[in-house]
């Protein structure tokens, strides 16, 4: 009887932690969307300079969750190149993100943003040797294909060159992401590797920011701080999220960051994506969804 009363409990507490990281990532993508539109808001300043902002709140963010968690680096210097490699490619990606925000309709960018998953199961395959299924395959390819959708080309033309910068940029987080799956694996903690990430790539920048400073309006400088701020609040979300439960019973939640960034670019810039963009949301947020489904499926039959 009292082994069928704490099975309850777990049953029960693991449906309130499933709530509660539905709430966080939620949340997340809502604090991802607002770092969007403020980018967007920074108006015709360089997509870099952003950017140089923006992780230089997030390193300071970063580096106060470590010393609060008596965080650090391991300690193997065999783990230094994988973090260049993981903050070279984040630092792509998130160039490609803002470029991509900056040009085209805020759902447009975020979605192709959203292609990151896909492209860490192909390149997860190619730099890890992990087996990729026939399923697997088969919604990369029809993401992909969702994208074209977006992208719009016509023949040996591309209505929207923006967008296929906004796809590299899922592209370089996809790569980025595996490497961070490397990294946790070999010991190294997120905090770290945010904070390294975070400092690296402000670095980075910091030649390009002084010798091609723009000035800045109040405004401006506003703007850019409060994405840095809203991508802090993203990020935490989005950790706190993966704390509370598993990837497969949550990740379809993040695409919810669609929808926030439909209706702020509405409300807010009068942006008001084509038919052709709403058919690719579908497409890819369908092979989402079908990957959500395959992966709760295969971690029932593991726990079986």
């Amino acid at each position: 009887m009292e082994e069928t009363l704490k099975q309850e409990d777990l049953r029960e507490k693991m449906i309130r932690d499933r709530h509660k990281g539905i709430a966080c990532i939620v949340l997340s993508a809502l604090c991802f969307a607002f770092m969007n539109v403020f980018i967007r808001a920074a108006g015709d300043l360089p997509s870099l300079q952003k950017v140089f902002f923006r992780n230089l709140i997030a390193f300071f963010a970063a580096w106060f969750v470590m010393r609060r968690k008596h965080v650090a680096f391991s300690g193997k210097k065999s783990n230094l190149l994988l973090l260049v490699c993981r903050s070279m490619f984040g630092l792509v990606g998130m160039m490609g993100n803002f470029y991509a925000v900056d040009h085209l309709v805020l759902a447009d960018a975020s979605m192709l943003n959203k292609m990151s998953p896909f492209f860490a199961i192909l390149f997860s395959m190619l730099i890890l040797k992990e087996s990729l299924s026939f399923k697997q395959a088969a919604a990369v390819v029809g993401a992909f294909a969702g994208s074209l959708l977006i992208i719009k080309p016509t023949g040996f033309d591309i209505q929207s060159p923006a967008a296929v910068v906004g796809l590299l940029g899922g592209m370089g987080a996809g790569i980025a992401y595996t490497f961070v799956r490397i990294l946790g694996k070999r010991g190294e903690a997120g905090p770290f590797i945010v904070c390294f990430f975070s400092g690296f790539s402000t670095l980075m920048l910091l030649p390009v920011f002084i010798l091609n400073y723009h000035p800045m309006t109040a405004w401006q400088l506003g703007s850019l701080l409060m994405a840095g701020v809203a991508a802090t609040g993203g990020q935490f979300g989005i950790t706190a999220a993966y704390c509370y439960a598993p990837a497969r019973d949550i990740s379809v939640y993040d695409y919810s960051q669609i929808v926030f960034s439909a209706i702020l670019g509405f409300f807010l810039f009068g942006q008001l994506p084509d038919v052709y963009s709403w058919m690719g949301y579908g497409v890819i947020c369908a092979m989402a969804v079908w990957m959500f489904f395959m992966e709760r499926n295969g971690g029932a039959k593991a726990r079986a």
